[in-house]
């Protein structure tokens, strides 16, 4: 006999991410992080086919390159999914066109804070997500016609912020009612999302979760590096001299990590003895990492590449399809409220 317990609170996780759901056209509120040379067709229409919102990574694609990443997509799926663009890249305007001739529903402009403009020629064919590091710029790219917010902690993979999801969720959800706000960082289990889902959360936001998919085309070894890996493994890169800026990005620590630290020594002892100017100095630590993740995700060099992983990769135990990773997220969600109630 089923447990009307499971049905009231199967419920109450539908009230909690309605909002949500409606918003991405979705099962769950769950998006796919945007992870460079991941999340390609296949994760993406996996994610989207499973019930979650996949989210195409366009990076530094050509326009030529992600009309074939978004024609493709939509011959694996036809359920709802999204274009991440980064505001710095310098076809920007053309890559919005790009996403306004294929008709993508959802443009995800990230990597920076974005120009009133480039939001404003999105939403005219979409519905414009934007990610907020703080309150004060939540509210500015609200008044600037963002439909809906990430908000990513530092918690997470890749290039991150300095706060934590804990914070931000404090600091921005009690004050955001007008647009929904979707939580990113950390989130590996389903108890998080039902957490951050009733202090006002319209959904979440899923990476390090997702890189070990079976649909996934990661190299075996660098899923391998996520299985083995714990929470403290995934730490941030280390800036040694404050006249030489580093964007903190999180990976695995390996022997990239290492020589990063040493190429930036030898780098800013060369400039201290006049051989290059501070201009020459940046460009060259900077040049480390180029390649860098391609390296790790497509050719499987994880010890020299950069293997971008969150905090969460300590809760990554083995390789499973996509519609098993968010079914175990909707259960285990459902199981916390459930506890809750009892």
């Amino acid at each position: 006999m089923r447990d009307p317990k499971f049905d009231v609170a199967r419920a109450r996780l539908e009230k909690l991410w309605a909002a949500g759901k409606e918003f991405l056209g979705t099962d769950y509120a769950i998006m796919a992080g945007a992870m460079s040379w991941v999340s390609e067709r296949h994760l993406v229409a996996a994610v989207s086919n499973a019930g979650g919102f996949g989210v195409i990574a366009c990076g530094s694609m050509t326009p030529e390159l992600l009309s074939a990443e978004i024609a493709g997509t939509k011959a694996l799926t036809n359920k709802p999914f999204g274009v991440n663009l980064i505001t710095m890249h310098p076809m920007l305007d053309d890559l919005i066109e790009v996403c306004r001739e294929h008709e993508v529903g959802h443009v995800v402009l990230a990597g920076g804070l974005p120009s009133s403009t480039a939001i404003k020629k999105a939403k005219e064919f979409a519905k414009v997500i934007c990610f907020a590091p703080a309150l004060v710029l939540a509210k500015k790219l609200v008044r600037s016609g963002a439909d809906a917010l990430v908000i990513e902690g530092s918690e997470a993979g890749g290039h991150i912020g300095p706060v934590s999801l804990t914070v931000l969720a404090q600091e921005i959800l009690p004050e955001m009612r007008d647009v929904p706000v979707f939580c990113a960082g950390g989130i590996a289990r389903g108890e998080a999302i039902t957490g951050l889902l009733e202090q006002g959360a319209a959904g979440v936001q899923v990476g390090t979760r997702l890189v070990c998919a079976t649909e996934c085309i990661a190299h075996p070894d660098f899923k391998k590096a996520f299985i083995r890996a714990s929470a403290r493994d995934a730490v941030t890169t280390v800036q040694l001299d404050e006249r030489f800026p580093v964007i903190p990005v999180r990976a695995l620590a390996n022997k990239g990590t290492d020589e990063f630290l040493e190429t930036q020594r030898k780098v800013i002892a060369k400039f201290r003895a006049g051989e290059v100017d501070q201009g020459e100095a940046q460009l060259e630590i900077e040049h480390f990492w180029a390649g860098a993740l391609r390296r790790a995700v497509i050719d499987g060099d994880v010890d020299g590449g950069s293997v971008m992983a969150g905090q969460s990769v300590g809760m990554v135990k083995k390789e499973q399809p996509v519609s098993e990773i968010l079914e175990e997220l909707v259960e285990q969600a459902v199981q916390s409220l459930v506890r809750r109630d009892s």
